[in-house]
């Protein structure tokens, strides 16, 4: 990773359950020792990125990414254009809908639509999603550039579960079938009790983006349930394509 790199990732840290930390957490999380930790905060902070907590201490998230958030909602309205669509997959389904962007080697979880369900699978805004072990990840993954996919098989594949794919040829087969498909399913490969069917959705240059998914519990999939959801969710990624003033990938 480069130096930007690995001052940028300090902020994937944060999480709305997770919104402040101290530096010795942060550098534990992270991987790093204190004092580069230290020097990457003192720069992220001169930037605005983080800032310190007057009475703890402790790190949290300061203002740019709120401004840089606003810039990026006034000229590419997410919210507006994809929040009905996904409202109505939970209505369809009756399970948690989610639309997920893709960053770096992550997605990013955007928007929510909780299933009204008392036995449901809960995200949180923001959240960061592995894109080898969930539906939302194989499915962009199965249609980035060629660079990008190479880059991801060449790392290390961390197992989160006992049905987490590592090995990279058979990750491949995974993604050449959801780019066969149109969609992907992860089966308890990220958490257990915990199963996801996901499509991408792209932009104007056909370029994969971002991924409109639906994560049910295990106990609830059968045949007809899945067969239900993945209508639903290939429906729901064409029309948020649309909506977005995307199209389909060729490839």
């Amino acid at each position: 990773m480069s130096t930007v790199d690995k001052a940028l990732n300090l902020l994937n840290i944060f999480t709305e359950s997770r919104p402040e930390a101290g530096l010795g957490e942060l550098a534990r999380l992270a991987g790093y020792d204190k004092a580069t930790t230290r020097r990457f905060l003192v720069a992220l902070g001169n930037q605005g990125f983080v800032e310190q907590n007057p009475a703890t201490k402790r790190y949290r998230l300061g203002a740019a990414p709120l401004r840089l958030a606003r810039v990026r909602e006034a000229t590419f309205p997410v919210s507006d254009l994809v929040l009905p669509t996904l409202n109505a997959l939970r209505d369809e389904t009756t399970e948690t809908a989610h639309f997920s962007l893709a960053t770096g080697d992550s997605m990013a979880t955007m928007l929510i639509a909780p299933s009204p369900r008392a036995n449901r699978v809960n995200l949180e805004d923001g959240e960061r999603l592995p894109l080898h072990c969930t539906a939302s990840g194989i499915a962009w993954l199965a249609f980035a550039p060629t660079p990008v996919v190479r880059r991801v098989l060449s790392k290390p594949l961390a197992g989160k579960t006992a049905q987490t794919v590592t090995d990279p040829d058979r990750l491949q087969t995974l993604l050449d079938s959801a780019h066969t498909n149109g969609y992907a399913v992860a089966d308890q490969s990220y958490e257990d009790e915990v199963h996801g069917i996901a499509a991408p959705v792209f932009d104007g240059s056909g370029l994969a983006i971002g991924a409109i998914a639906v994560a049910t519990p295990t106990s609830r999939i059968t045949a007809e349930t899945s067969d239900l959801i993945t209508r639903a969710v290939q429906q729901a990624a064409a029309d948020i394509t649309l909506a977005l003033g995307g199209r389909a990938s060729a490839a």
